[in-house]
């Protein structure tokens, strides 16, 4: 098999499924690259910021569902589906994985994607016929811990798994909202908004993990972007299993309804062909 690359995908609003955007036709070019570039994946290993729990929990249904976790939107986000299969064998394989590397993880017959899975996954693999195993996390634990997470779950790119972390790259959703309602889609973007993308691509251009694992006190704005910080720690999860010694590349930037930050990355060697494909 080939060796994939990990990636981190913003995901932003569950409206990206009814409103693509920008990201939305990034996501529509990503699984072709991958494809092209590496090979169908044997299946997707998601870590979301919507799937969070006190310990490490690998859902190894058959199958799954999309699961619609949010409330206040159109009925027709409701009513959407991606229904794929799940990975219950890969599951006893990453549960082992992660044993080697002192993590204890548990395996549940449960399944289910959230919204940070499957609103993505139906524009990376509109077919829904790659199976995916969503892994619950630990969103209490700090960026360097995230880190050693995906580094423990380095080895599944060699086997043939993508390792997808999901979440937003700025992430306020108070700073959405206008005197008549949510912002539009194209609005401009908040300056903090670009100014903390900007620092965080960087930072990560110039590998200075020590400024990215305490992005909190020194990216600009970093509480304002991130009340909490969910969204953005599924990308630390991704980069550790792209690994500590090649440099995290921006695949894609843009903004939606001025303040979500919907850049994508991916890690580990790999990453440099998988930008050659999306450019091809």
């Amino acid at each position: 098999m080939n060796t994939l690359p990990s990636i981190f995908l913003s995901h932003g609003s569950p409206m990206i499924a009814l409103e693509p955007g920008a990201a939305g036709a990034f996501m529509r070019r990503l699984g072709p690259a991958i494809d092209a570039a590496f090979g169908r994946p044997r299946a997707i290993l998601a870590v979301s910021a919507h799937t969070i729990t006190r310990e490490p929990v690998l859902l190894a249904a058959e199958r799954h569902e999309a699961v619609p976790d949010f409330g206040g939107f159109p009925q027709a986000l409701y009513e959407m589906r991606y229904d794929a299969p799940g990975a219950p064998a890969l599951a006893q394989e990453v549960k082992a994985l992660l044993g080697e590397s002192g993590v204890a993880a548990h395996v549940v017959d449960e399944g289910g994607l959230d919204h940070g899975i499957w609103t993505p996954l139906r524009y990376v693999y509109p077919e829904a016929d790659v199976p995916v195993l969503p892994l619950a996390w630990m969103p209490m634990a700090p960026p360097a811990q995230q880190f050693a997470l995906g580094q423990a779950l380095a080895a599944l790119r060699e086997r043939g798994v993508l390792v997808m972390g999901s979440g937003s790259i700025t992430h306020n959703l108070r700073l959405l909202s206008t005197f008549t309602g949510r912002a539009p889609l194209d609005a401009p973007e908040k300056p903090e908004s670009a100014e903390f993308r900007h620092w965080f691509a960087d930072r990560a251009a110039q590998r200075d993990w020590d400024a990215l694992f305490d992005y909190r006190a020194r990216a600009p704005h970093g509480a304002l972007m991130h009340p909490t910080d969910e969204h953005l720690l599924p990308w630390y999860v991704a980069a550790g299993a792209g690994g500590r010694d090649t440099t995290p590349l921006r695949l894609h930037e843009s903004h939606a309804y001025g303040a979500l930050g919907m850049d994508a990355y991916g890690f580990g060697p790999e990453a440099q062909k998988l930008r050659e494909a999306l450019a091809a």
